[in-house]
């Protein structure tokens, strides 16, 4: 079986002493490989975190303006839902 080529990308920053230090304490306590690691699962988590609350938040804003635009321009029933209130009117009467 042959062996999938997987894309790398390099990412470089600069940090204070403390910061880094701070970081290789966290990942140490944390049972970390190393601070790469714990860089990368952190970052990419809170990434993760970030977009999945941001696109629940487009979503809701989505379906608000659906259900607003529904109660402020309604559209008239369909053949179906005409057809559905004539069967309960039938029931009902």
């Amino acid at each position: 079986m042959g062996v999938l080529k997987q894309d790398k990308a390099r990412f470089d920053t600069r940090l204070s002493l403390e910061q880094k230090q701070l970081f290789e304490r966290a990942a140490t306590l944390g049972g970390y490989r190393n601070l790469t690691d714990f860089v990368i699962l952190t970052v990419q988590n809170k990434a993760k975190e970030i977009i999945e609350e941001r696109e629940t938040v487009i979503a809701s804003q989505n379906d608000k303006e659906i259900f607003f635009d529904s109660l402020i321009k309604p559209q008239k029933p369909n053949e179906d839902l005409l057809s559905a209130k004539d069967e309960y009117n039938k029931l009902t009467s």
